[in-house]
């Protein structure tokens, strides 16, 4: 038979600390890895460069595929 488990009110209080804590530590490492690494926003603009071409080919691949 299946158990069911009470959360009560302290546990709860727990559960959304502990996730708003790991929440703002993964905001706060991703915006510190941005401002002690500026070069990754090149690397990031260079990558939106080649998605240009990267989606062209894909769209004609498509094309040519439909084709009889």
């Amino acid at each position: 038979m299946l158990s069911t488990t009470t959360t009560t009110p302290t546990t709860k209080v727990i559960r959304n600390y502990a996730i708003a804590a790991v929440s703002v530590m993964l905001l706060s490492l991703g915006i510190g890895e941005l401002v002690n690494n500026p070069s990754r926003i090149a690397q990031q603009n260079k990558l939106d460069g080649y998605g240009y071409y990267v989606s062209a080919s894909l769209v004609n691949y498509a094309q040519s595929s439909l084709k009889p």
